[in-house]
């Protein structure tokens, strides 16, 4: 599947896919990558195979080699609004737009095409197949790592740099002991039960009740 633009006539391929669809916390993240014909990049694979001081030596060596690359977002109000699925097509839409050279074709990792005009295929498991969604997938996880540090920092308490906003059993245990911070997506279930359980907790401890 490498190869499926080419052999399509289309040689600027731009390479999607995110990070964080399935957090509780914090913005998905997705990455656009087009890679340029030759490139020196061994290791490629999906991000979740690979280490974090691997990730981020990758990373870097994707930003130079890569002939375009590009992030976009989605914060958690508008992935309540629209849900997580239409959050991450969302981001990846932003990420193709913010792309310095514009790609003649899209590979998305997913069962998803994204709502562009452009060529393109929805790939389960392009993460792992495709170097330049690998690419993009490493990118992508990378960036949204370092964020979620700097939000620990500005939301203390939920452990946010260790989990990155995943449902550990430390996330939910700070979340029925803390409550949500803005940054939590209120209509996830795991943030609804943690919030239920901390309210029944607070009524056992009223008098009288």
């Amino acid at each position: 599947m490498a190869g499926w633009g080419a052999s399509q006539g289309h040689w600027l391929v731009a390479g999607l896919d995110e990070a964080g669809r399935g957090c509780l916390a914090g913005p998905v993240v997705a990455a656009a990558v087009i890679l340029p014909s030759s490139y020196e990049l061994t290791g490629l694979t999906d991000s979740k195979k690979i280490g974090a001081r691997q990730r981020s030596r990758l990373a870097v060596r994707i930003r130079k080699q890569a002939a375009a690359w590009s992030l976009g977002l989605s914060w958690p109000r508008e992935i309540e609004a629209v849900n997580i699925l239409q959050a991450s097509l969302l981001a990846m839409c932003r990420a193709v737009r913010g792309l310095k050279t514009a790609p003649e074709a899209l590979i998305v990792d997913g069962v998803h095409p994204l709502p562009l005009d452009l060529p393109q295929q929805a790939l389960a498991r392009a993460d792992a197949l495709v170097p330049a969604v690998s690419a993009a997938s490493i990118l992508a996880k990378c960036f949204r790592d370092r964020l979620m540090f700097f939000l620990d920092r500005r939301y203390p308490g939920y452990d946010l740099a260790g989990h990155k906003g995943y449902p550990t059993a430390t996330h939910r245990e700070a979340l029925q002991r803390l409550g949500p911070c803005a940054i939590h997506r209120r209509t996830f279930r795991g943030v609804i039960a943690q919030g239920q359980k901390r309210m029944s907790q607070e009524r056992l401890c009223l008098p009288g009740i």
